[in-house]
């Protein structure tokens, strides 16, 4: 019999215990599923960004999934759980550019090929941390299948989806206002802001009427417009009211003298205007705020660009023109002030949109760029989730989904930087320079190319995608998708609608999905997006449920952050008190009900827990002596009253685990495993095994029932402690004993 140490060490035993695992290739499924075998169980990694590390979010988030990963995988079922990172354009290229700063240099200076290849390197040097951090935690993924979203094969299926929306006619290019970064130089969707609070000031501007117009002096000769950014008043083309304001409703249609600049603007209706937001009547800048662009689109408003993308104000900005944004701010302030036209200043307290990257403060502001027609694509999304095909749990957040699916925007789909997938749209050169292109057709001929190979000469667009239409695809390109389809190589089926796979690959095998597990904070940006992708390129949803696990704030109730000194390292947390504690701390605070607050409690009792599983097993090897032990009927093995009542507390906790499982209860899964193990078993039923062992005609059957009990107590601890169990496993005396716990037969409901 192998002994145990006398006590249980996680640092040493936790690393050597994993490196056995994956050795074993017991990680990956079969390559061929044979006929007879259940359906797979799949989950495909959330892909941390490569410029990530290990934090609390990661550590439970893939603690939830490697719970089932384990569980399934005990039951017998074909599992795979499919690792990879993402290229994180915009966090990675600006790790680069901090990097060629302390040089002195910009991207520029290297050029973007150069540029490039600097990214690569650094990539190579760094973008794998976080999934050897995860190895850490004991992740069971088939790191064989590790994807990364710039691979070549990859790359292959982003192209192909871009070619498909645009031959379809749900990509075009035009002009819309978007959440611009300054600092960065590239455009931002809704969804990659920070909102922040600030304390920030509310200005009340008066803006005159165009005297010849007014029909009294009653009427006054201005109207007082409030505003939190007067600088951008410099491209204002109206002045808006509601149109049930009583206040306004003789004053609309007359013309309003812009302050400052001197121009000519209307007064306008629309019910867009707020009638309690400061005076009532808004200034309408359609150039730089979105619903200033869309006030501007119903009443045909001229569209004029008053901020750079370097955050200066445009030449359209008469003396204001070149200055920064802010330094203009206060010129406006001051000026306006000057001439008498500041009503009144009030503290006022607004979010502030930050670029999610390096929180710069963002410029709304037009700009040409690609965007994905949404009004299609999104109707069966919404039929999906309405109907059940895609069940969201808690079920809460089916209605975050659908609201956001319901007032649904075109997706901007291009950045300007140099990192990801370039767009492959390519334009023909007009004239002998070659320098000036258009998206028109000209004499018949298309000017712009979508394809892989463009004609010769023609010229790439300088723009790439952003990162999130290819994370969209992950669940099926992940899998092969586009070469694995059979459509790509049988006449029979190359004109399908969608993809069929090739019998026998990833993707004919494991798709959709199973499961998808992520935290609310990208529900739109990544669950949503992926849900209308599964179902126009595959025909398909890309999993049948989604679980949005809880967010993990500190005791105050706070967001972690490692910057601000808020946050908790887990991988500090594994170093003192080992993975399975960990593991168990997250996964125990996991109600389900509500966000985790965190404390080292929870992971404490978790170590406590796994001292205890070693402890009590340290004592029954030892009464069990060296022979191995036949495991067959069980029930032959209950002899007392004692035996009959742990005999049967085994079955209602095999149970109840497998119900608390099923229904993504870890929390309730762990506090049941915890009660059994730690009160029935070791407090009562070791504590009277004490006594049978001394009775010769009871003690054989009492060592078996001792072994079975703690043999199957670790067999449903182990998908949430696996390294101890797994440790304690290999020392038992049984025989048809597996090579690894983690590929024993899970326990069944009696």
């Amino acid at each position: 019999m192998k002994e145990l140490e006398k006590t249980y060490n996680p640092n040493q035993t936790e690393p050597k215990i994993y490196r056995a695992w994956e050795r074993s290739g017991y990680f990956s499924p079969p390559r061929t599923l044979a006929k007879e075998t259940p359906p797979p169980f799949v989950i495909a990694l959330p892909p941390p960004n490569v410029t990530g590390s290990l934090h609390m979010g990661h550590a439970l988030n893939s603690t939830l999934q490697d719970i089932l990963i384990r569980w399934y995988r005990m039951k017998g079922v074909p599992t795979l759980w499919i690792p990879g990172t993402d290229h994180a354009g915009i966090a990675t290229q600006n790790k680069v550019e901090q990097e060629l700063a302390v040089s002195g240099k910009t991207r520029f200076d290297l050029g973007r090929e150069k540029f490039i290849e600097r990214v690569w390197e650094w990539k190579e040097k760094y973008g794998n941390i976080i999934l050897e951090q995860l190895k850490k935690l004991g992740c069971s993924c088939d790191w064989s299948r590790t994807r990364f979203t710039m691979d070549d094969d990859y790359s292959r299926a982003v192209i192909a989806a871009f070619i498909n929306y645009y031959n379809k006619g749900y990509i075009y290019r035009g002009e819309r206002i978007v959440n611009w970064c300054p600092r960065c130089g590239t455009s931002l969707s809704d969804l990659e802001l920070i909102n922040r609070e600030t304390k920030g000031k509310l200005w009340y501007i008066k803006y005159k009427f165009k005297a010849q117009n007014l029909k009294t002096k009653a009427e006054g000769n201005y109207i007082i417009v409030a505003t939190t950014r007067p600088e951008t008043m410099l491209g204002d083309t109206a002045v808006a009211v509601n149109p049930e304001d009583p206040r306004y409703k003789n004053l609309i249609g007359k013309k309003i003298i812009l302050p400052l600049l001197g121009r000519e603007i209307p007064l306008i209706a629309d019910s867009a205007v707020e009638p309690d937001f400061g005076t009532g009547a808004v200034k309408v800048t359609p150039g730089a705020d979105p619903t200033d662009f869309e006030i501007g689109q119903r009443h045909h408003l001229e569209i004029i660009k008053i901020v750079n993308e370097n955050g200066t104000i445009s030449s359209v900005g008469g003396p204001y023109a070149g200055l920064d944004r802010y330094v203009a701010r206060k010129q406006v302030i001051k000026d306006l002030e000057a001439q008498g036209l500041i009503e009144k200043i009030e503290d006022y307290i607004y979010n502030v949109p930050l670029c999610y990257r390096c929180e710069t403060v963002i410029e709304p502001l037009v700009s040409l760029q690609w965007f994905v027609k949404m009004n299609e694509l999104i109707k069966p999304v919404i039929e999906a989730i309405k109907t059940g095909r895609v069940k969201f749990i808690p079920s809460r957040w089916a209605k975050v989904a659908l609201d956001w699916c319901e007032n649904i925007r075109d997706w901007c789909i291009s950045r300007q930087i140099w990192w990801g997938h370039r767009l492959p749209v390519w334009y023909k050169p007009k004239g002998i320079s070659g320098d000036q292109f258009s998206i028109s057709k000209q004499a018949g001929e298309e000017s712009v190319y979508v394809g892989e190979e463009p004609p010769e000469g023609w010229v790439q667009d300088e723009d790439v995608l952003d990162t999130w239409f290819s994370s969209a695809l992950w669940p099926f390109a992940t899998l092969g998708w586009p070469i694995a389809c059979a459509q790509n190589k049988n006449e029979k089926t190359k004109n399908k609608k969608y993809c069929i796979p090739e019998a026998g690959t990833d993707l004919f095998n494991f798709y959709p999905n199973s499961i998808s597990i992520t935290d609310r904070g990208i529900i739109n940006l990544w669950e949503v997006r992926m849900i209308f992708s599964g179902l126009e390129f595959m025909g398909e949803v890309p999993f049948r449920e989604i679980y949005i696990n809880p967010t993990v704030f500190n005791k105050q109730g706070k967001r972690m952050s490692k910057s601000l000194g808020t946050g908790v390292d887990p991988l500090e947390l594994i170093e003192k008190y080992g993975a399975d504690a960990t593991r168990f701390g997250l996964a125990f605070q996991d109600t389900g009900t509500q966000d985790i607050k965190f404390g080292e409690e929870a992971i404490l009792a978790g170590r406590n827990f796994a001292n205890k599983i070693w402890n009590a097993s340290r004592y029954v090897l030892m009464k069990l002596g060296n022979d191995k032990i036949n495991l067959l009927n069980p029930e032959s093995f209950v002899q007392t009253e004692e035996d009959r009542i742990i005999f049967e507390k085994t079955a209602a906790i095999i149970k109840s685990t497998n119900e608390n499982l099923a229904k993504y209860r870890f929390g309730q899964a762990c506090n049941d495993l915890y009660h059994f193990f730690w009160n029935d078993f070791c407090d009562v039923y070791i504590e009277k095994s004490k006594i049978q062992l001394e009775n010769k005609e009871i003690k054989d059957s009492t060592k078996k029932l001792l072994l079975y009990t703690l043999l199957v107590g670790l067999k449903l601890i182990h998908p949430i402690m696996p390294h101890v169990t797994e440790a304690i496993y290999q020392a038992l005396p049984m025989e048809d004993k597996k090579e690894f716990l983690m590929i024993e037969s899970w326990p069944r409901d009696k």
